[in-house]
C-alpha cells in the first residue's frame, strides 16, 4: 500500500513539472522563440519580465494582444519595452488553448 502511494506522488510530481517543459516547447513550436527569449529581451522582451510587470488579473488582456498583436492592442505599452521598432504581429496561426497555455506559463515566470 505504502508503495503505491509513493509512486502516486513521484507520477503527480512528475506531471507537476512536465507543462514547464511542454510550455518551452511550445513556444518553440509556435514560433514565439523567434523573438522572445525566457530571461533576455531579443526582438520582444524577455518572457520573465512580462512576468514581473502584469498580474494573473491580466491574462485575458496578454491572450488577445498575444493574438491580435500589439498594434491591435494598445502597441504604446510595449514601444516602451521594445523601443518602438516592431510591434508584435497577430498571431492567428496559434491556436487558442495554447495562446491560453502559453499565457499562464508566461505569467508564472516561463521557468
Amino acid at each position: 500500500m505504502k508503495s503505491v502511494l509513493i509512486s502516486a506522488l513521484v507520477a503527480a510530481g512528475v506531471m507537476a513539472s512536465a507543462p514547464a517543459f511542454a510550455n518551452k516547447d511550445l513556444a518553440t513550436k509556435s514560433g514565439c522563440l523567434a523573438c522572445h527569449q525566457i530571461d533576455k529581451k531579443l526582438v520582444g522582451p524577455a518572457y520573465q519580465d512580462i512576468a514581473k510587470k502584469y498580474k494573473a488579473s491580466d491574462e485575458a488582456r496578454l491572450i488577445e494582444r498575444v493574438t491580435k498583436g500589439t498594434a491591435a492592442t494598445g502597441g504604446q505599452v510595449w514601444k516602451e519595452i521594445n523601443g518602438g521598432v516592431v510591434p508584435m504581429p497577430p498571431n492567428t496561426a496559434v491556436k487558442p488553448e495554447d495562446v491560453k497555455t502559453l499565457v499562464k506559463w508566461i505569467l508564472a515566470g516561463a521557468k
